[in-house]
């Protein structure tokens, strides 16, 4: 009678869809012990299932493509689109689950290579901009490479991911229930005829407690953060696009970054993401309700509703700062070739100059800003004219320039080195402070052993390269004093790496940074989209002067106050903008975060590490 019923039951089109059998699979596995390996359901189904999952309506399905590289893929380019560019920012709460989705049922070196097709075209999706560097060969070698390296992570974090996954068996790795244990044997998806078709994985993830779920997803979420931890300091660190930062302009949802750092929003992505794959994952099974639905995506939903309701609450109760300042700052739009050209050198400085005389004459202003490279070199003839400037209007200006110095113990006047700096001139035209940038960029402006592989300048766009400088500097100007924490470039994208700058002291950050590299595209964005937590993490304003965009000021709750646009309307132009910035005449209150640092994130790495040692002490 039981064999009967199941050939009701069971689909008699030899063509019916696939996707068809496997639900109808899961009702009978829902209705009867299909584990049972002596029961004749069991083989009855599985002939079944055999004889129709090879060929579905004439298409033979073993000579397809599987559909898990396609979705990794996908899930990489949804990604990608949650950051500046296409700036669709809620697709990064669904992109990881996906990546996730794509790797499940897989062994852990396929997990880790969907994982990596995953990354692969997140990043060279998001790092396309690479490709406008004007050099002949680089610009695609350097696209591949580094996205071939960064994509890394996602590989890894898929992997140990499914690895931490808890197993439904009972203990010492028996499909039997542990002592003690009133719940019946746990299934054993190789065991089940669904596995053929995919859905043994499935049902080992829905046949987990919702507690063993809610474990692995936080694990998850820590994994992504411990390993985006890593990233930043990793070969000096690549701190590019962290995840939290697609989400740059949801303010009362960032503000949790005084406490956590940017990691804090990273973390509260992933978790949701991954609860998300819970929750549609459990929509396979039969008998599905909506407290069950709920209750898988209710705890991070919950979390990140209090954390937006709290950063709301510091947004409108954030105090008035009882100073304005006013900074003038000029954007060249220099272009890359250009700066690279010395033959052009006296013509880009007479067109700096004379639009610097234009910017004071009409404004009044505490102090004049140049980027990063926008003065063609520190010379005699340069700095007299630059005296002459900041005596004529009577301001203070901060400039970004190469320093070029004695290297320690050097015996012949050839042995210098270089340094990209940022200078600070009095109104009397005195030099008064000078810093030297900390973190260089990797084959830009240095290059790794190449006192021992010699051959690798010639593969680079540079000839040669800077010394990293080694100490913080604090530029004092203004009347009453301002104390300002400069940093040039890419220095404004490393959480732990600004922090270092600030003191109780500090007013404001300064950012000089040149983007003309990559001409005019999402770079200028994503790289004031990384800037923005720099602001609410140190609790302080951040102003960005910029070659070709993007020139703005940040206020210290993250929101981008004022952005320079020339006559086009567009961020890339040539003018200058005087920025009027609000500060306290007090001491300020220190954010936890510019205290005591990233304790958020090392927690997420002992607890990561945790995971994976008592996920392997499970399995032996």
């Amino acid at each position: 009678m039981l064999e009967d019923t199941a050939l009701q039951t069971l689909p008699r089109q030899p063509y019916a869809p696939l996707f068809a059998k496997r639900l109808e699979c899961v009702r009978l596995q829902r209705r009867f012990d299909l584990c049972d390996k002596t029961s004749p359901l069991r083989t009855l189904q599985s002939a079944s299932l055999q004889a129709n999952s090879r060929r579905v309506n004439g298409f033979n399905l073993t000579r397809t493509p599987p559909l898990k590289w396609i979705l990794a893929a996908v899930s990489g380019l949804l990604l990608a689109m949650a950051f500046p560019g296409m700036n669709i920012s809620g697709l990064a709460w669904i992109a990881p689950g996906l990546m996730l989705a794509a790797a499940l049922g897989t062994s852990g070196g396929e997990s880790f290579r969907v994982g990596y097709v995953a990354g692969l075209s997140f990043w060279l999706a998001s790092l396309h901009w690479l490709l406008f560097i004007p050099v002949t060969g680089f610009p695609i070698l350097g696209w591949l490479a580094l996205s071939a390296f960064v994509a890394l992570f996602q590989g890894v974090w898929v992997w140990l991911c499914w690895k931490c996954f808890p197993s439904t068996q009972g203990r010492a790795g028996s499909p039997l229930p542990a002592a003690g244990d009133t719940k019946p044997p746990a299934r054993r998806a190789e065991d089940c005829p669904p596995y053929r078709t995919g859905l043994g994985p499935t049902l080992a993830f829905v046949d987990t407690s919702r507690l063993q779920r809610l474990r692995w997803s936080l694990l998850c979420a820590a994994l992504w953060v411990a390993l985006e931890m890593i990233r930043c300091r990793f070969l000096s660190g690549f701190p590019w696009s962290l995840l939290g930062s697609s989400q740059f302009q949801m303010t009362p949802l960032l503000q949790i970054s005084s406490l956590t750092g940017v990691y804090g929003v990273t973390f509260l992505i992933a978790w949701t993401s991954v609860s998300f794959l819970g929750a549609a994952l459990l929509m396979l099974r039969t008998q599905t309700t909506r407290s069950m639905l709920f209750g898988e995506v209710a705890p991070p939903l919950l979390v990140v509703c209090v954390v937006f309701a709290t950063g709301y609450y510091q947004i409108i109760h954030a105090p008035t700062p009882d100073r304005i300042i006013r900074l003038t700052t000029i954007q060249p739009s220099i272009p890359q070739t250009m700066i690279w050209d010395r033959s052009a050198n006296e013509q880009r400085f007479a067109e700096l100059l004379a639009l610097s005389h234009t910017a004071l004459t009409s404004n009044q202003t505490d102090a004049l800003l140049w980027p990063e490279a926008a003065l063609p070199e520190l010379s005699q003839t340069s700095f007299t004219a630059l005296t002459n400037l900041a005596g004529t209007h009577n301001t203070w200006f901060i400039f970004g320039a190469d320093d070029v110095q004695y290297r320690p113990g050097a015996t012949n006047a050839d042995d210098l080195i270089f340094f990209n700096a940022a200078w600070l001139l009095n109104p009397q035209g005195e030099m008064v402070e000078t810093y030297h940038k900390r973190r260089l960029v990797i084959f830009g402006e240095y290059i790794p052993l190449v006192r021992w592989l010699p051959f690798l300048k010639w593969v680079t766009p540079i000839g040669g390269g800077f010394e990293a400088g080694t100490n913080t500097t604090e530029f004092v100007f203004g009347e009453p004093p301002i104390v300002g924490a400069p940093l040039i470039c890419f220095e404004d994208c490393f959480p732990h790496g600004a922090r270092e700058h600030v003191t109780k002291e500090t007013d404001l950050l300064i950012n000089l940074t040149n983007d003309g590299w990559f001409g005019e595209g999402a770079e200028q964005w994503q790289h004031a989209a990384n800037a923005v937590f720099r602001a609410i993490e140190n609790g302080l304003p951040l102003v960005r002067s910029c070659n070709n965009g993007l020139t703005c000021w940040i206020d210290p709750q993250g929101r981008i106050r004022e952005i320079f646009r020339d006559e086009k309307g567009t961020i890339y132009g040539k003018g200058f903008m005087t920025f009027t910035i609000p500060i306290a005449s007090t001491p300020r209150a220190a954010t936890f975060y510019s205290q005591h640092g990233d304790v958020f994130g090392w927690s997420c790495v002992v607890v990561a590490v945790w995971g994976l040692l008592s996920g392997m002490r499970r399995r032996h």
